[in-house]
């Protein structure tokens, strides 16, 4: 059975194009950078409403941080958008293997991401072992619009943490503007224009991918990555390329 905790809501923030962040506090089990936790809620019936979402602080932060996007219809997130009218819980436990431990040894780390689904990296990577298993770090963000860019200043940050080890492109898929690649994850991967913006080669040999987000990203990223670049999922017993997690 998964204990619940009580937890303490430090700060809601919301954002444009009905995204927003929760920062919570409750004495959770330590959990591993890239790991997920559940929050839920009550409802009239005396039924618990929960969905998973990543950490994006570090195992060592008090603060306890999800990026989320209100879902209009939905059975919890509008009770997280308008959360101090509501008791929330927090699981005890972390859960998933979208961790750094659980990746093969390879020169790059691509990691690739839409919308909310940044938070296991910037776990991750705030974490800082990163480089002890990868010589080089590629990060690939892709959102609908440039004002969905509310974490640019942790982009920031990573960058100067990392410096010369990391590269970050950021990506619009519904509006142009000149610092930014145009498109989808895959179509770019398949053009070859995010390899030649990386400056780095996507290949089996030297590269490991990590996805997350959008599962029709996802999909359609595996199949170019099986198709264009003789990649294969990883997996525990069987080593590969591809480690994904969808964000729904």
């Amino acid at each position: 059975m998964n204990p619940w905790l009580k937890a303490n809501i430090i700060n809601l923030k919301k954002w444009k194009n009905n995204l927003f962040t929760l920062i919570l506090q409750a004495p959770i089990n330590s959990f591993i950078a890239g790991q997920f936790t559940k929050l839920s809620f009550i409802n009239k019936k005396n039924k618990r409403i929960q969905r998973a979402y990543s950490f994006i602080n570090t195992p060592t932060d008090k603060n306890l941080e999800f990026y989320i996007l209100l879902i209009n219809n939905g059975q919890l997130t509008p009770k997280l958008y308008n959360i101090y009218d509501h008791d929330l819980f927090i699981s005890k436990n972390s859960f998933g293997f979208f961790t750094l431990s659980e990746l093969p040894k390879k020169e790059n780390l691509w990691m690739m991401a839409t919308g909310t689904a940044l938070g296991p990296y910037f776990s991750i990577l705030r974490n800082g072992n990163v480089l002890k298993k990868f010589k080089k770090i590629i990060f690939i963000y892709a959102v609908k619009y440039y004002i969905d860019l509310n974490y640019i200043n942790l982009f920031q940050e990573i960058k100067e943490k990392y410096r010369k080890n990391i590269t970050i492109r950021i990506i619009l898929s519904q509006e142009k503007k000149k610092e930014y690649l145009y498109g989808r994850i895959p179509n770019l991967i398949a053009s070859g224009e995010l390899e030649e913006s990386a400056q780095e080669f996507l290949d089996a040999e030297k590269s490991h991918v990590m996805l997350c987000g959008n599962p029709q990203m996802i999909k359609d990223t595996q199949k170019i990555l099986f198709s264009m670049k003789n990649m294969r999922k990883h997996f525990r017993r069987k080593s590969g390329h591809i480690t994904s997690e969808n964000y729904w």
